[in-house]
């Protein structure tokens, strides 16, 4: 076993970044700080089930131009986890602009990638202003023909639903895995696309060690039970066109969430350009590195 954590150790940067905290709604949230706080403030936002360090490619690309800020959303990484399992989309919201009043600047630039995306895109929506440039990663939630489908099953089908979830939730305990090797076994699983380096760093932070010497991955199982209830799609539109700053969409060909191209969903965004990856998964930023970085540098001027 010696070898194979040395092998861990070597995938760690030599300078990383430093871990602060903030509070929102009485939680404990973790972010980190890649220095560098005279360059204009980039804030990476990450998706569901996934922490601030799997930005930490990227960071290293851009911490030289900008003071880069990576967040963990409540309930992931090292962040605390709300104490009754509240994961809605209202408190995510509040959560990141939380943090950019923290931070304390007049505007931010973004880059957010799934549930990170969708939390971006509301709060560039209601507040225009303080957002300079955003690049969004698949981030837009289904599109508002499906939402509509859900919204008319009825609220009490989908209460009774989210409760019956929630319970089974509460039962759930954390799934473990003998060797953090063995979580980074199902890291490979998760996503084929990722290099042995990427799935080794993204276990190496994503994971951590339970008292009786297994390992577990840092989210909440409570995040696998969505809200009943949300901002009414036709809302949700009008927060989309509100945007006023520079929007790059970036989408994989071989991801499960559908492009917004076709589906009518880019139209909405009046100022946003749209970009498909050959060759890319749900995480294109990792599966196509490269060409990611050439776009988002580009577009961030």
């Amino acid at each position: 076993m010696r070898p194979a954590r040395a092998t861990f150790a070597a995938m760690e940067p030599q300078l990383g970044p430093t871990s602060n905290r903030f509070i929102s709604q009485r939680l404990r949230l973790n972010y980190v700080d890649w220095g560098n706080p005279d360059a204009p403030p980039l804030i990476l936002q990450h998706g569901g089930r996934d922490h601030c360090r799997s930005w930490d490619w990227v960071a290293e690309e851009l911490r030289h131009d900008w003071h880069v800020i990576c967040p963990d959303l409540r309930g992931h990484g090292d962040s605390e986890w709300s104490p009754e399992g509240h994961y809605g989309m209202d408190a995510f919201v509040y959560d990141f602009a939380q943090l950019v009043h923290t931070l304390g600047h007049d505007k931010v630039t973004i880059i957010a990638h799934s549930l990170g995306g969708n939390i971006a895109t509301r709060f560039t929506g209601l507040y225009p202003d303080k957002v300079e440039r955003f690049v969004n990663i698949e981030g837009l939630g289904p599109p508002p023909e499906i939402r509509r489908q859900l919204e008319g099953e009825g609220i009490g089908e989908r209460l009774r639903q989210w409760i019956g979830d929630k319970r089974k939730a509460s039962g759930r305990l954390p799934r473990k895995y003998a060797t953090r090797r063995d979580a980074y076994q199902r890291m490979k699983e998760e996503n084929s696309f990722l290099t042995e380096e990427q799935a080794r760093h993204l276990t190496i932070h994503g994971a951590s060690r339970n008292e009786d010497g297994t390992w577990s991955w840092k989210f909440d199982n409570y995040l696998n039970v969505w809200s009943a209830s949300d901002t009414p799609t036709d809302q949700i539109v009008e927060l989309w066109k509100a945007i006023t700053c520079p929007m790059l969409l970036l989408w994989g060909k071989d991801s499960f969430a559908d492009s917004p191209g076709p589906d009518g969903r880019l139209d909405y965004f009046p100022t946003a350009r749209l970009i498909e990856y050959e060759n890319a998964g749900h995480w294109l930023h990792h599966d196509q590195f490269d060409r990611f970085m050439a776009d988002v540098k580009a577009f961030l001027g």
